[in-house]
C-alpha cells in the first residue's frame, strides 16, 4: 500500500496562494492586494483585497493617480487588510492570535488596524515601501504591538 504524500506545499505556501488569488479581484490597474486571515488553527478565517467600497460602481470609477483629492484612487480605494478584517463574519476576538498573509507590507494605517484587531503575526511576499516613512511607521506600529512579521517566497514550479 502506497504512503501518503510527502511534497505537498506548506500552510504558509497555501494561506499566501489564497492572498495571490484574493489579490487577482483588485481592479487597480496599478497595484492588486491580497490578505488572507488564517487561525491558529489552520482554518481561513477571512480574505479580502483592495477596492472600492460596496456603494462605490467600480467600473464607472476613475483608477487614476491625480493631483484632485476627490478624483485620486488613493482616497477611495479599501486596503485589502482592512476588507479582510471587514469581510470577517466572527467574534472580532477570534482574530486573537491569528496570521495575516498579505502580498505586499501593510501600510501604517492597515498595521494599525491589523494590530488593533489582534493578528498576532503578519507574512508577506513584498515590501516595496518599506524604505518610506509611512513603511518605517508601519513596522515600528507593529513592534510597539508585538507583532510579528516576515517575508516569504512563493515556491517555483507549483501547479497552477
Amino acid at each position: 500500500m502506497p504512503g501518503k504524500r510527502a511534497d505537498v506545499i506548506t500552510w504558509d505556501e497555501f494561506f499566501m496562494r489564497v492572498a495571490v488569488a484574493a489579490a487577482m479581484r483588485s481592479k487597480d490597474p496599478n497595484t492588486q492586494v491580497g490578505a488572507c486571515i488564517a487561525g491558529t488553527d489552520h482554518r481561513i478565517l477571512s480574505v479580502g483585497y483592495n477596492g472600492t467600497p460596496s456603494g462605490i460602481d467600480d467600473d464607472d470609477f476613475p483608477w487614476g493617480t491625480t493631483d484632485d483629492p476627490l478624483t485620486d484612487k488613493h482616497n477611495y480605494v479599501i486596503h485589502a487588510e482592512a476588507n479582510a478584517i471587514l469581510n470577517y463574519r466572527g467574534a472580532l476576538k477570534d482574530l486573537s492570535g491569528a496570521t495575516a498573509y498579505v502580498t505586499l507590507f501593510p501600510c501604517q494605517e492597515c498595521a494599525k488596524t491589523l494590530a488593533q484587531a489582534g493578528i498576532g503575526e503578519i507574512v508577506y511576499l513584498d515590501d516595496k515601501y518599506g524604505d518610506t516613512v509611512g513603511g518605517k511607521i508601519a513596522k515600528s506600529v507593529l513592534d510597539r504591538c508585538n507583532v510579528t512579521y516576515r517575508q516569504m517566497a512563493l515556491s517555483e514550479g507549483l501547479p497552477a
